[in-house]
């Protein structure tokens, strides 16, 4: 998808119908003068509904679309008869979206499931008829419930890829290069920070048939979790995936210590994310020979790692080997 069209965070208004007014109507026939109470209830208003697309990967189609109003609930009639309930509004959004709301910031619900349904703004409800109201000290009430507003208001819908393995690394760490060669995605690559400027996804073919799904998140620098760079913004496209594949590139200037950037800017933003399963990477390593590679597995001999050349394909396998390891624990 082009990188113009790719849209993760949206602010919408929703506004949900009123609840139609109960019918204070009173039974008249030509045989029956005093029928008594017969109104029926009014109809609830609608409802703003969230849907889960599987088929959807962005929040393009609500960028320009940002204000939906549900139908009001109509009023009861005579004979018990109940207003019509107001219509619903439905708006469909890729799995991996979380609804909040605009001014608390209160989380509300996720969509995770394809045809997974959550009511973002409920309707108004409708007015009880006057039937509802007879007693013995009084037959003939000549009143009924009003329905209740709709509630009116901005929430905000944000999308975290949901994905097996997430790539977290410096810009240009070789993410995306890795990625190509382990799926038929295709991102953009070149040799300058922030090429990735949205979430790329890949499906990895695995042994027997089987698959996992791998996501090359845009780069992250120092103060990240502050907003630099790209910032938090795709920051919490990390916090969807099941394992984290740390990537440091072999021409780093001092290896440990960028890890410990990348570990330190996901633990200020999310500390929950350290509890994921995670591996090191070594990337770009055909610049490197046996005596280098053992100089940099000193500086990590208490960190699960692995060196690889995407270019070369050098322990690649050994690598998907691994991943799927960590995922079937």
């Amino acid at each position: 998808m082009a990188e113009g069209n790719f849209v993760d965070y949206v602010k919408i208004f929703c506004a949900s119908g009123n609840g139609g007014a109960g019918s204070a109507h009173l039974r008249r026939e030509k045989y029956i003068p005093k029928g008594g109470p017969d109104g029926g209830d009014g109809g609830r208003g609608g409802h703003i509904i969230v849907r889960g697309n599987a088929q959807m990967w962005t929040l393009l189609h609500l960028k320009y679309n940002r204000h939906y109003k549900a139908g009001h609930g109509e009023q009861g009639g005579k004979q018990q008869s109940s207003g019509a309930d107001g219509k619903d509004i439905i708006i469909e959004v890729p799995l991996g979206r979380v609804a909040r709301n605009a001014e608390t910031n209160e989380f509300l619900f996720e969509i995770t499931e394809d045809g997974e349904t959550k009511t973002i703004v409920k309707g108004g409800r409708g007015g009880q008829g006057n039937v509802h109201f007879k007693s013995s000290t009084n037959q003939t009430p000549r009143y009924a419930q009003t329905g209740e507003s709709g509630i009116e208001g901005w929430n905000i819908l944000e999308l975290k890829i949901l994905a097996d393995v997430g790539l977290v690394g410096h810009p240009s760490a070789g993410k995306s290069t890795l990625l190509s060669v382990v799926s038929a995605a295709k991102p953009k690559i070149a040799e300058y920070h922030f090429t990735t400027l949205v979430p790329n996804l890949g499906m990895v073919k695995y042994r027997d048939q089987q698959s996992f799904v791998m996501a090359d998140i845009p780069g992250i620098i120092e103060g990240a979790h502050k907003g630099k760079g790209l910032g938090i913004r795709f920051l919490r496209h990390i916090e969807r995936n099941s394992m984290l594949l740390f990537m440091v590139p072999a021409d780093s200037k001092d290896h440990r210590k960028e890890y410990f950037i990348l570990m330190n800017e996901l633990e200020k933003y999310n500390p929950e994310l350290l509890d994921k399963e995670r591996f090191l990477v070594i990337c770009k390593s055909d610049m490197l020979d046996e005596e280098l590679m053992q100089e940099i597995s000193l500086e990590y001999k208490d960190i699960q790692h692995i060196f690889i050349s995407s270019i070369t394909g050098y322990n690649i396998q050994k690598l998907k080997d691994k991943i799927w390891e960590i995922l079937n624990k």
